[in-house]
Formats: C-alpha cells, sequence, structure tokens
C-alpha cells in the first residue's frame, strides 16, 4: 500500500504490503473519490511510476523455496488466509490486487474479487455455496442470464430455486423461505443463498434487503449469505451491505467501467464470505485479466463524477418522458408511484439512478419505430456508460425468458430500457422527442 514504509513491504510483491487501514488526515477518513487516486499502490515500487504499470506476467519468482511453499499452502487452504504474496495470475497479480482493494472501499467491504465478467463472478459465487439438493431463494425480475443459470445449469446438477417479487413484504418473504426450507429438507439439502437483484433488471423493481434479512435472520442458519447485484445503483446509489446484504456483485462492465470498452465483474464483501469464492476461482479461473484491471482502476477515479452527471441527466429526461402525449408510463426511481416502493427507496438508495425503463403506447412495432429513429442515444444492450443507450428487453437481454415469466415480471412489449450518459441534456431531450414523433 502506499502508506506502508519499505522496511515493511513483502518482498514477494512488487507494488504491495499488508494491507493498511483506511488512510486517514488528523482522524479524518478519506472519501472513496479520494482514495482512488492512489489507494493500494506505492509508486516508490514501481519505479516512481504514477499510475500502476499493467503487470504482464503468467507467474511469480520466489525469493525461497520456502516462501513458495508457504504461498501454496494459503492458496490450497492447508494454512487460513490464502497467499501471502504473488503466485500465479490465475490466482492474483498486482492490477487485480489493488482493483479489488479499491473496489471494497466504494462499499465499505472486508474483501473483494475481479473476474471476466458479471455472469462469471456470478456463477463462480453461486458454484461456490450451492451442492446437489441445496434451494437458492431469488427474487424476480433478475437479468436473464442470471436467472437462466439458476433455473437451467444448476438445475442439471440437483439444485432447485424458489422466487419472490421483488417488492415483496416481510410476510410475503417469511413463507417463501419456509417453502424453500421444506424443499430443501425433502431433497437432503439446505437453503444455501438468498440471491437478490435491486433495483430488478429491466424493471427497476426494488427489493427490501432489510426484510430480506429479517426473515433470514429467523429463519435460517447463518451460514446462508444475502447476495445482492447492485449494479444499476451500485456504487454511487446504494450500499447494500449497510442494510443486510452480505455480498455485492456488480457487472464492472456498467457505471464502474463506465466507458462501454470493457467487460468484467466483482463481487465484495467480509472475507469468510469471500474466501470460498475466493478458492474456486483458484481452480476455474475467471479472475480480471491485467489489462482490464488496469482500465478500470482508470474508471475508477472518475466513476463518482460520471454518474452524477448522468444521474442529473435522467431528472431532466424523465420530467419530459413524464409528460409526453406518448409515453404510458416510467419505471424511474425519482418518479415511484407505489408506496411500498417508495418507503424502499427511502431507506435504501441514495440516488435515483440513470438506467429507467420507458413504456411507449403501443407494442414492439411502436418501441422499434421509436428506437429506430433515435440519433444521439445508441441502439444497443447494456448500461452505465458514458453514453446514452436504448434498447428493448422483451426482444433483446430478455428474449429468453418466456412469454409468461416476462409478463409475470412487467417485462411488456411496450417497455424500452434506457440508460442516460453524459451528454447534454437538452440534446437528449430533443432526440428522444423527435423519435417520439415518429410513433
Amino acid at each position: 500500500m502506499s502508506d506502508n514504509q519499505n522496511d515493511n513491504i513483502d518482498p514477494t510483491s512488487p507494488r504491495k504490503a499488508p494491507k493498511p487501514e483506511p488512510k486517514k488526515i488528523k482522524g479524518r477518513e478519506l472519501k472513496p473519490s479520494t482514495l482512488m487516486m492512489g489507494h493500494g499502490y506505492d509508486p516508490t515500487l514501481s519505479e516512481g511510476s504514477l499510475k500502476p504499470p499493467i503487470f504482464l506476467t503468467s507467474t511469480f519468482a520466489f525469493p525461497s523455496a520456502a516462501d513458495g511453499k508457504r504461498h501454496f499452502e494459503g492458496i490450497t487452504g492447508k494454512r487460513p488466509g490464502g497467499a501471502d504474496g504473488l503466485v500465479y495470475s490465475r490466482f492474483n497479480a498486482p492490477n487485480q490486487e489493488i482493483l479489488e482493494d479499491r473496489l471494497a472501499i466504494w462499499d465499505g467491504a472486508e474483501d473483494a474479487l475481479s473476474f471476466s465478467s458479471g455472469m462469471t463472478a456470478i456463477c463462480v459465487l453461486m458454484l461456490a455455496y450451492a451442492s446437489q439438493g441445496d434451494v437458492i431463494v431469488h427474487s424476480g425480475p433478475l437479468y436473464a442470464a442470471s436467472e437462466g443459470f439458476i433455473a437451467k445449469v444448476l438445475a442439471k446438477f440437483g439444485v432447485q430455486y424458489v422466487d419472490f417479487a421483488a417488492g415483496a413484504t416481510r410476510e410475503e418473504i417469511d413463507a417463501v423461505l419456509e417453502k424453500a426450507k421444506t424443499m430443501a429438507s425433502d431433497a437432503g439439502g439446505k437453503v444455501c443463498m438468498l440471491y437478490l437483484e435491486s433495483p430488478g433488471n429491466p424493471t427497476n423493481a426494488l427489493v427490501d434487503i432489510e426484510a430480506v434479512r429479517d426473515a433470514r435472520d429467523a429463519a435460517l442458519d447463518w451460514s446462508c449469505p444475502i447476495a445482492i447485484d447492485n449494479t444499476f445503483l451500485g456504487p454511487l446509489w446504494q450500499r447494500p451491505l449497510d442494510h443486510g446484504a452480505d455480498i455485492v456483485v456488480y457487472s464492472l462492465t456498467k457505471y464502474v467501467g463506465g466507458h462501454s470498452d470493457l467487460v468484467a465483474g466483482s463481487i465484495a464483501g467480509a472475507k469468510k464470505w469471500m474466501d470460498p469464492v475466493r478458492a474456486l476461482r483458484n481452480t476455474m479461473g475467471g479472475i480480471c485479466d491485467p489489462n482490464t484491471a488496469w482500465m478500470l482502476l482508470r474508471s475508477l477515479e472518475t466513476v463518482e463524477l460520471r454518474m452524477q452527471r448522468a444521474g442529473e441527466n435522467a431528472i431532466k429526461v424523465c420530467k419530459f418522458l413524464a409528460g409526453h402525449e406518448k409515453v404510458e408510463g416510467l419505471g424511474y426511481l425519482g418518479m415511484i408511484k407505489d408506496a411500498r416502493q417508495q418507503d424502499i427507496y427511502e431507506r435504501h438508495c441514495l440516488g435515483a439512478g440513470s438506467t429507467f425503463s420507458v413504456f411507449i403506447k403501443g407494442g414492439e412495432a411502436e418501441c422499434f419505430r421509436f428506437l429506430d429513429n433515435l440519433k444521439i442515444a445508441k441502439l444497443a444492450v447494456s448500461l452505465g456508460g458514458t453514453e446514452t443507450l436504448a434498447s428493448h428487453p422483451a426482444s433483446m437481454t430478455h428474449l429468453s425468458v418466456a412469454e409468461g415469466r416476462r409478463t409475470e415480471l412487467g417485462i411488456s412489449d411496450n417497455l424500452v430500457r434506457i440508460s442516460i450518459g453524459i451528454e447534454d441534456a437538452d440534446d437528449l431531450i430533443a432526440d428522444f422527442a423527435q423519435a417520439l414523433e415518429t410513433v
């Protein structure tokens, strides 16, 4: 770390020493936006380079055979605590370790792990905790690939699931957990994970994390973690670990990467929750590559600025869309009409975000006409980039979800998902206005 003295440096690492507490100045704990400029990196360990170099190496030389043995004892779990130094790039490497140190800061987590994509993070996370006969309880809607992995892939290995609507009350969640416990008992397993996505993709439906935590604590063993995909609002507009979640999941491709030029994912939480996932990642691979990690370090320096600008733009755009005669409704967290959802928003969220759904009067044909006539906004999936993106979930990202299930989740044919970027807000409004004229 950058505030350690050189005589404390682990000789097996070209850039870091034992992890210090977050930096303080005269007792003041520094903000994440400040720590993104240097936390976890000491320029004196890399020839004075202000920014971390990209470490393009597959393996690392050990000072001695004893050091190599000690590191592998940690990697293989023969000794708790993991590797003391750098070993092999499938396990750890400098760029990835710096990235993970900084990712943990945003959510107030003890530890973080980086992955080659958001879905890699989700799949390895679930595989680390699920066994034959187990049951995963999840909220709905989920990103289609997440739901598909649970329902189709894990099912092949004897893992079952039961779901509940995003806005479920404590009583409704209690009932679902009782059902899940019965299913698990009958199959000789356990309820292994509560997996949430809040806001849900693409409807922006919110999950009451605190109610899920209270229900878990009352009904299940503490070994069952609550994991949550925080991609739509994180890391700026929601901190799930503060409200009872144990593990926070990100597609770093979105707001954290923020430039639509990389694919990556992460999870963060207490070390006890990270260790089983790290062990499986060590075996399977899937760690983020060094170049992508370096690009994410660049992006983390401006994530707060970008998200703030996008959020401000979204407010202006949604005020325009809300009053347009060809718009039937908005799934925007700054304009919630449901009392239950508003209550969750006020307790859990720090901002309304910049990704939302707009319901256009008509159906698929009208949505396609709107999308095909956009001039500034790009017709593309993904979200959280510097540019504004628009897509049609029912025929694109959620096409693999059965039509009946889509209807149940509110993913209708007249829903368009929009991710607002950092362009001029008035230019975006003009673009949406002219595209709506063609509908």
